[in-house]
């Protein structure tokens, strides 16, 4: 067995027992809804196009920190006309660790169709198709056969088979999800995906490690409280194999218009939410009309705060919505009135 393989079967024994997922992830799950759940794609709450990225840094303290960053674009077509709508998007993650840069990156490809219940809700459906590719960049390891007694000694061939820095294969997900709102200050969404539906292999060596179908579940409630205040809590759930994630909170945005009385929207955004044993998160954002900006911090408090010093994440995401540019009002299709 190479040094190479050793590496490589070491990093998947090990990283799903210090992550609570395998794949990439987010603490502002919400603000990532093409990850979360295909049926998202092309439903926006108060526009027809939606543009976003998320970057979120990890372990900034300990040898092997990593990163993600996304961006995702989905629109729809036909919002309005007939009541059931149209949603298309692409989405592109990319998540980089260690020292050797072992990294995932995937491109996807959303459609999702829009039901129209009644006045006052919709059921949505979508399904995904992406192709992924892991890499690694060996040039950036030591190993074995290039320790000279007293130090590694780059300048020799490490002796590994640079073909074998990548490998790639094609992932499948579908999703769904049931909306409702009333007339004046209340809405629900009920949410459930599965990724990885075609049990993709993934493996530099072409060995049977084929990824484990991921569960997403995702439930959120948006209550207007005050003609000033609106309440966003959610819960958030998903498993792959052995690893799982369980994210419970709230948001609540503050209109800071004189008098709440303002049609432009001109928000301060707070939020508080608890990853089950492993993290507290606190987030602040603005959003001013169609521009909405939110930073994220974990504090962890697992036992791995003993390595990390509780610093866990910083996150950062930017959205931006097109409002809606058909001629029909938005009482003709199900959306929150408020």
């Amino acid at each position: 067995m190479t040094d190479m393989k050793k590496i490589l079967i070491l990093l998947i024994l090990t990283l799903p027992s210090i992550s609570w997922g395998q794949d990439i992830h987010f603490s502002q799950f919400y603000n990532a809804p093409l990850l979360i759940n295909q049926a998202n794609t092309g439903f926006p709450t108060d526009g027809d196009m939606r543009l976003g990225v998320n970057y979120r840094s990890q372990w900034l303290t300990v040898p092997v920190p990593y990163s993600s960053t996304s961006a995702f674009a989905d629109f729809s077509i036909n919002k309005g006309k007939e009541g059931n709508w149209l949603g298309m998007g692409v989405a592109f993650w990319q998540d980089k660790a260690g020292d050797g840069d072992l990294s995932l990156s995937k491109v996807q490809a959303n459609l999702a169709y829009h039901f129209l219940l009644s006045e006052n809700s919709s059921f949505s459906t979508g399904l995904s198709a992406a192709y992924s590719q892991r890499s690694i960049d060996l040039n950036k390891l030591t190993f074995e056969r290039q320790w000279d007694e007293f130090s590694f000694n780059t300048s020799v061939d490490n002796g590994e088979d640079a073909r074998r820095q990548k490998t790639s294969f094609a992932d499948l997900g579908v999703g769904a999800s049931y909306n409702y709102y009333n007339d004046h200050n209340f809405s629900i969404t009920i949410s459930a995906s599965a990724q990885h539906i075609n049990r993709p292999l993934e493996s530099f060596y072409g060995e049977n490690n084929q990824l484990g179908i991921r569960p997403i579940f995702h439930v959120q409630g948006i209550y207007k409280a005050t003609p000033a205040i609106i309440i966003t809590p959610s819960a958030y759930y998903t498993s792959q194999k052995k690893a799982s994630e369980l994210v419970l909170g709230s948001l609540y945005s503050l209109n800071v218009n004189s008098a709440g009385v303002s049609s432009d929207k001109n928000e301060l955004i707070l939020g508080t939410h608890y990853r089950l044993k492993d993290a507290i998160i606190g987030s602040l954002g603005y959003r001013f009309k169609h521009y909405q900006l939110m930073v994220s911090y974990d504090h962890t408090i697992s036992d791995f705060q003993r390595a990390n010093k509780s610093i866990g994440a910083f996150e950062l995401s930017f959205i931006v919505d097109r409002p809606y540019q058909g001629e029909s009002s938005s009482n003709s299709f199900a959306c929150p009135r408020f």
